[in-house]
């Protein structure tokens, strides 16, 4: 089922999570004229710890999503808390997976989710590529491949006692240890691969310059699946020196926009998009890590790389994975406000029309 990721909402309690199913993915779902709309819930660490410990609570939770004709199949559990602040840049990787903490948060997500699904049903878990690349040691590498298997084994403990089964999703993203989908392919598996395999993010491949049919054929040729796919739309421009003043309105202070230049001699990298005027040299295409509407047509000297998101989808083989579209930064894009009901429903539409057209290829 084709969901939206609920963390373009600031709720970090569960109120406010009541509350964005009610004002906004309920709407959405008449909006669009569906008889079930699928939400990738983002729930901020004290939420999970909340529902973990109340079923109740989560019992609640499932009858309000019933309630609301909406389903929860995929969890998003790479931002641990705070996803909304002024301010967010480097601490979205926080805590690491060499912290026990990323452990716990990931786990109670889990259990949560089994709870969420159909008798016998399948969900997923988008998390962080490790932590930022720097500081890394071999240290911190052992910790993250104990973590990580600590992670596989309670996920096929849960399979056993809930029957439902679910997998973790490693989403890479630039800057991070696994920058790039072939980072990604050369370290997971030594994972247990049952439980543990790729979340692909269509804007984070874009930013790599990627090529999207052949990353898609490497990952089948790997072993490892993918579990779960982000459709998302980077920045592309082509003469960033002529775009400066277009690109300058996307540079906001509350997360952080990788940039990416392909040059002649490869590509080059700068970890924010304000820094990257003075250290990209501006003569070659650049691409931004800044998650834009993916219905967006082309207009001007900046686009969106919806043709990267197309061609991935395509290349998908059956059955599809988790689908989830997810557009943070509503909140943060330059000019007038849109409103979101519109804007999410247009762009579930234009994905579920990308879908649509790959069953027809």
């Amino acid at each position: 089922m084709l969901s939206y990721c609920t963390n373009v909402h600031p709720a970090e309690d569960l109120d406010g999570v009541r509350a964005q199913l009610a004002d906004h993915a309920a709407p959405i779902r008449k909006r669009l004229g569906v008889d079930a709309l699928g939400v990738g819930l983002w729930l901020a660490a004290d939420v999970a710890e909340q529902l973990s410990s109340d079923a109740g609570a989560v019992r609640g939770l499932r009858s309000e999503l019933d309630r609301h004709g909406l389903a929860a199949v995929t969890l998003n559990a790479f931002p641990h808390r705070g996803f909304h602040d002024p301010v967010v840049k480097h601490r979205v990787y926080e805590p690491r997976w060499t912290d026990p903490r990323r452990v716990h948060y990931t786990l109670r997500c889990a259990e949560i989710l089994a709870e969420l699904l159909p008798e016998g049903g399948r969900g997923s878990i988008s998390t962080l590529p490790l932590g930022w690349r720097t500081p890394w040691t071999t240290h911190d590498e052992d910790a993250a491949r104990r973590h990580l298997d600590q992670v596989a084994a309670e996920l096929r403990l849960l399979e056993d006692r809930t029957g439902r089964r679910v997998r973790l999703a490693v989403e890479p993203e630039p800057g991070c240890l696994l920058d790039s989908v072939a980072d990604a392919l050369a370290w997971l598996p030594g994972c247990d691969t049952d439980y543990i395999g790729l979340c692909l993010d269509t804007c984070h491949l874009a930013v790599s310059f990627a090529d999207p049919a052949a990353t898609v054929r490497a990952i089948a040729d790997s072993g490892v699946d993918v579990v779960k796919v982000q459709a998302s739309a980077a920045l592309h421009v082509d003469d960033p020196a002529a775009a400066r003043d277009a690109l300058a309105r996307y540079a906001e202070p509350r997360y952080l926009h990788q940039v990416r230049e392909r040059t002649a001699d490869g590509i080059r990298s700068c970890d924010d998009l304000p820094q990257a005027f003075g250290e990209l040299p501006g003569t070659g295409p650049w691409r931004v890590h800044f998650h834009v509407p993916v219905h967006w047509a082309a207009e001007g000297p900046v686009r969106p790389t919806t043709d990267v998101l197309r061609d991935a989808l395509a290349a998908l083989p059956d059955p599809l994975p988790d689908i989830e579209v997810e557009t943070y930064t509503w909140n943060v894009l330059p000019g007038p406000p849109e409103d979101l009901v519109d804007g999410i429903a247009a762009e579930l539409s234009f994905t579920q029309r990308l879908l649509d057209e790959r069953r027809t290829r």
